[in-house]
């Protein structure tokens, strides 16, 4: 089994990474195993250098190994291109190589990315990395909403990712429906039992509720949260929140 996890996924400083450590030293249930989910973004253009309208609130690349600092933490590098630009291995390789000694995990936010791709980045990264695949709102789609065919797209991963994050918000910061999300869930663990599970939409302190029918059958699920943590006050509060709710 993973270590279940809260995450944060827009930070840009160490700086921060340490303000939210302390948060969980201090509000983190008696035996509790959760751990923060240090969360960086990339995508193939802030990669590659490409003018793009998240450079501004992306990290540079080159502070991403700082962010990672801590081992007290779960550090993952969030790896976007929904356009499945040529060359998936070498630019996730490139992006891995990025995360210093520090990375612990790699979260793919593309749609059905290459098997073989993700396997070869990761063999050219020589990095001993969990994988998170995302499925967002268009991979959802091209499974047409389906649980089994779902869970059947899944098999071609098998033994390359560790965790699936089921997110249908498409970075809108749409609050997340359980009642949607059950089934595909239920249809992982009936196939993929070892496969840990990830939600996300649109969470954050005043929603973190959304998240209570999923701990009722999953109560080791992780949860990741960004578009409606605007700041740093907001994001200290969603934390200790979840920090209260999920043990």
């Amino acid at each position: 089994m993973y270590t279940p996890l809260i995450g944060i996924t827009n930070f840009t400083s160490f700086e921060q990474v340490e303000e939210m450590s302390q948060v969980v030293k201090t509000h983190r249930l008696k035996g509790s195993q959760r751990q923060l989910h240090v969360g960086a973004m990339m995508s193939y253009k802030t990669l590659n250098g490409i003018p793009n309208r998240w450079q501004k609130v992306f990290p540079l690349k080159e502070k991403i190994a700082e962010i990672f600092s801590s081992d007290e933490v779960y550090n993952c590098l969030h790896y976007a291109d929904y356009d499945d630009n040529f060359g998936l291995w070498q630019n996730l390789s490139r992006a891995i190589s990025y995360g210093g000694l520090g990375i612990h995990a790699v979260q793919l936010d593309m749609i059905w990315p290459s098997p073989d791709g993700i396997k070869n980045g990761l063999h050219v990264s020589r990095k001993q990395l969990e994988v998170i695949l995302q499925v967002g709102r268009k991979a959802f789609k091209q499974v047409r909403d389906d649980p089994q065919e779902l869970v059947e797209r899944l098999q071609d991963y098998d033994g390359i990712i560790h965790r699936v994050l089921l997110d249908k918000s498409g970075g809108e910061g749409i609050d997340m429906n359980a009642a949607e999300l059950l089934p595909f869930m239920r249809a992982i663990k009936r196939r993929f039992s070892e496969l840990g599970l990830v939600v996300a939409g649109g969470l954050g302190p005043e929603t973190i509720h959304l998240v209570e029918p999923v701990l009722e059958e999953f109560p080791d699920v992780s949860i990741d949260a960004q578009g409606k943590l605007t700041n740093w006050d907001i994001g200290r509060n969603y934390l200790i929140k979840a920090l209260e709710l999920l043990r």
